[in-house]
């Protein structure tokens, strides 16, 4: 068979899919001039290739199927299209499926959202694939049989017994890509790797953990891919994608001294939570190539955090974690999510005014967004407003918020990135200044530019930003 794998790009800001928020997708469209600048940076770094569909073409080529590979644009034409789906775009791949059915070719879609929400494709395809989506692809590439209707794909428990996921034939010549230093992921981001799926942690809002249970492989598996990767890409740059990548210290600790005995030249990232990280571990995954990383601080107040089913971490190991990711040269990148049910315009100011302190590299910032499936979903659902399902994108209210309207918040969120970003502080930060007395000129620097917010802020809204 001919089987066309399709990974849409958006034509509306910049959209995330694959495994981003569990597959659902984030869309950024700019609302602010710093917006607009980080949408920009994100479409040069991060349009990062779905290992989802690479993992698919790995199963289809090895049956000695045809793959071909689209992003949208041309047509093209195959026996059957597996395209992935997302929340945040799901007009454009129902429209895109439709086309390509006129052509006479059988559609299929995966992904979580395809998984959950049925009802947005099952009239624009002639197959879903329900779960993670390797099962039901090994079956098909087995039987060459074209599926119909909803067909349940089981989880692959032994995660070892899947083929390394298929670069070539699911992405551009990504080997002339470059980095650039200050932000150690390449332009044309880098090359996904999933060393477990799903998620150990029980926090209600994230849907990491609501298509199937959580597996890792072994770490001997993990060293053989990347080490088939080495040989076909020089010094790559890879992308782990776990949610939480160091849950057991061991496992870190066996990958780096793998990756060391075996004279793998990588640089690597990954996302975790900096309770999962200590000095001597930061040093060991230094040494192994570990350039960045990406974290969730979520939200200041532990209270708020416990009724979303998530672990506080204490502000002091945050701060020891981060600092010494400073001095090693490791980029951070911060998450914070604004709107809790508990929030109002006082805790959401003390969170923002905690991430301009915390100093992380990057922080990015998201509205509360309630995914199906998740137990949020089921609590806020007799909130909701919103009946447009790609305003779930991460940066629209899309409830009836108990104490900030969606102006106020929307407010707020773009406080927070100007905040963030535009403050002498951050540039110093970025520049790794460590001068005393340009620090304390940094800090005069730092008071005055918060009172110019502090006016712009009085003028626009009539209330500063401030706790």
């Amino acid at each position: 068979m001919r089987v066309v794998l399709a990974d849409l790009k958006s034509d509306r800001g910049f959209v995330s899919k694959d495994t981003v928020v569990g597959g659902y997708g984030s869309r950024l469209d700019p609302f602010s001039r710093v917006t607009s600048v980080i949408s920009y940076v994100k479409k040069q770094f991060h349009d990062v290739p779905s290992v989802h569909m690479a993992y698919v073409a790995a199963i289809l080529a090895r049956a000695g199927h045809d793959v071909k590979w689209t992003r949208g644009g041309e047509p093209v034409d195959g026996d059957v299209a597996l395209c992935l789906s997302s929340l945040v775009d799901h007009k454009a791949e129902a429209a895109w499926a439709d086309a390509m059915r006129a052509r006479g070719v059988k559609v299929g879609f995966i992904g979580i959202t395809a998984s959950k929400m049925p009802e947005l494709f099952q009239d624009h395809c002639d197959f879903i694939l329900n779960g993670e989506p390797e099962a039901g692809v090994m079956k098909m590439a087995q039987t060459g049989e074209i599926p119909s209707g909803m067909v349940v794909s089981e989880q692959i428990d032994d995660l070892d017994s899947l083929p390394y996921p298929r670069w070539d034939l699911v992405t551009e010549d990504r080997g002339k890509k470059f980095g650039i230093k200050w932000s150690s992921r390449p332009v044309g981001g880098g090359y996904p790797l999933l060393a477990s799926r799903g998620c150990p942690e029980f926090c209600t809002y994230c849907p990491h953990r609501i298509l199937a249970g959580y597996r890792a492989r072994s770490i001997a598996n993990i060293l053989d891919e990347i080490e088939r990767l080495c040989d076909q890409v020089r010094r790559p740059y890879i992308i782990f994608r776990d949610p939480l990548f160091s849950e057991q210290r061991d496992r870190c600790i066996e990958l780096c001294d793998g990756i060391k005995a075996r004279g793998l030249e990588i640089t690597f990232e990954a996302e975790t939570r900096l309770d999962r990280l200590d000095v001597e571990l930061l040093d060991k995954l230094y040494d192994a190539g570990f350039r960045a990383m990406s974290f969730g601080v979520e939200a200041t107040d532990p209270a708020t955090l416990k009724k979303s089913g998530r672990r506080p971490i204490p502000q002091t190991h945050q701060r020891e974690i981060i600092e010494h990711c400073r001095k090693k040269g490791i980029v951070t990148a911060a998450f914070y999510v604004l709107g809790f049910l508990q929030d109002d315009w006082n805790s959401i100011a003390a969170t923002i005014d905690y991430a301009t302190d915390l100093g992380s590299t990057f922080a990015q910032f998201k509205i509360l967004t309630p995914y199906p499936g998740t137990p949020m979903f089921k609590q806020i659902e007799p909130l909701l407003v919103e009946t447009d399902w790609e305003k779930f994108d991460g940066y629209t209210l899309t409830f009836k918020h108990p104490n900030l309207s969606k102006h106020e918040l929307q407010y707020l969120l773009g406080a927070a990135y100007k905040r963030f970003y535009m403050r002498p502080s951050y540039l110093a930060n970025f520049l790794k200044i460590q001068n005393s007395a340009v620090r304390d000129w940094v800090t005069r620097m730092d008071a005055r530019v918060n009172d110019r917010h502090s006016r712009e802020e009085i003028a626009d809204i009539s209330r500063p930003v401030a706790c």
